[in-house]
C-alpha cells in the first residue's frame, strides 16, 4: 500500500467502468484523487465511495470534447494542490456508432476522433506544463484499446483513434522525457463492467473467452493495478511503452474469421 502516496491524479472518464477501478485503487494506494466527467451524481458517488474506503478523493465536471472544461479541470487541480503528477486519459465516447468504412459519415468519423484522439492530446497538452515545470516530473498513462492491435470488421474510426493514442505516447515519452514526463500506454482487452455487462451478447463473450489465456474476463481492476503500476516510482525507468492487459488474447491469431461466421462484427 502508499506506492502512489503524496501524489495528486487526475483520472478522466472516472465516473463509470475501468474510471472508477482506476480511481478506487489509486486512492487505496494513497494518491490524492481528481474524479472527473459529465455526471455530477455519479462522480460524487465515486469520491463518497472512496473516501468512505478510506482514500482522498473529489470531483470536478469534465466533458472530455469540451476544451474550456479540461482546461478549468487542469487548472484547478493545479490550484487546489500545487501540482499534478499523474494523469490517465481513459475518457472516451465508446457508445458513439462506428462500422465499416463505406458505412462510416464524416460526422461519425469526426465525433469518434473528437473524444477518443483529440480529447486525450488535449487533456495532456493542458498538464504538461504543470509536470514539465515540477522537478518532480509526471507521469501521463493512455488507456487505448485492443482495438488497435489489428484490424476488424467493424469499429474503424473507433481502432483509428486508438491507433493515434498508441503513436501519441510515443511522442509525448519522446519530447518530454528530459523534462521527467513519462507517458506509457494501456490497451485494455474485454474488460467486462456493470455498464456494458447486460450488452455483450453471450455467444460473443463465448468467443472472447476461448480465445483469452487465462480463465475469465478482464474487469476495471485489471486496468487499474497496472495504471498504478505506471503512476508510482517503480516505473521511473519505463517510458514510451504501450502494453496490453488482454489476459493474453492477442498473442496468438485473431478471431475475425468466427466472428464473420456468425454475421457478426465484435461487440
Amino acid at each position: 500500500m502508499n506506492r502512489l502516496e503524496n501524489k495528486v491524479a487526475i483520472v478522466t472518464g472516472s465516473t463509470s467502468g475501468i474510471g472508477i477501478g482506476i480511481a478506487r485503487l489509486y486512492a487505496a494506494e494513497g494518491a490524492q484523487v481528481v474524479v472527473c466527467g459529465r455526471r455530477a451524481e455519479k462522480g460524487q458517488a465515486v469520491v463518497d465511495r472512496i473516501t468512505a474506503e478510506g482514500g482522498k478523493a473529489s470531483f470536478h465536471v469534465m466533458d472530455i470534447t469540451d476544451t474550456a472544461s479540461i482546461e478549468k479541470l487542469v487548472e484547478d487541480t493545479a490550484e487546489a494542490y500545487g501540482h499534478i503528477d499523474i494523469l490517465v486519459n481513459n475518457a472516451a465516447n465508446v457508445a458513439l456508432k462506428d462500422g465499416r468504412v463505406d458505412e462510416l459519415t464524416i460526422e461519425m468519423w469526426d465525433a469518434i476522433f473528437q473524444s477518443d484522439m483529440r480529447g486525450t492530446f488535449y487533456v495532456t497538452k493542458c498538464v504538461l506544463p504543470h509536470m514539465r515545470k515540477d522537478a518532480r516530473g509526471g507521469s501521463i498513462i493512455n488507456i487505448g484499446s485492443m482495438a488497435s492491435c489489428g484490424g476488424d470488421l467493424g469499429s474503424t474510426a473507433y481502432a483509428s483513434a486508438k491507433a493515434g493514442v498508441d503513436m501519441l505516447t510515443k511522442s509525448v515519452a519522446l519530447q518530454y522525457g528530459k523534462d521527467n514526463v513519462r507517458c506509457n500506454c494501456i490497451r485494455p482487452g474485454l474488460i467486462v463492467t456493470p455498464e456494458n455487462d447486460a450488452h455483450v451478447p453471450q455467444a460473443l463473450k463465448d468467443i472472447f473467452l476461448s480465445n483469452i489465456m487465462v480463465n475469465r474476463y478482464g474487469c476495471p481492476e485489471d486496468i487499474g493495478h497496472a495504471c498504478v503500476y505506471f503512476g508510482s516510482d517503480e516505473s521511473a525507468y519505463v517510458s514510451g511503452q504501450i502494453i496490453t492487459v488482454d489476459g493474453g488474447m492477442n498473442s496468438h491469431a485473431p478471431t475475425v474469421a468466427q466472428f464473420r461466421s456468425m454475421g457478426s462484427r465484435t461487440w
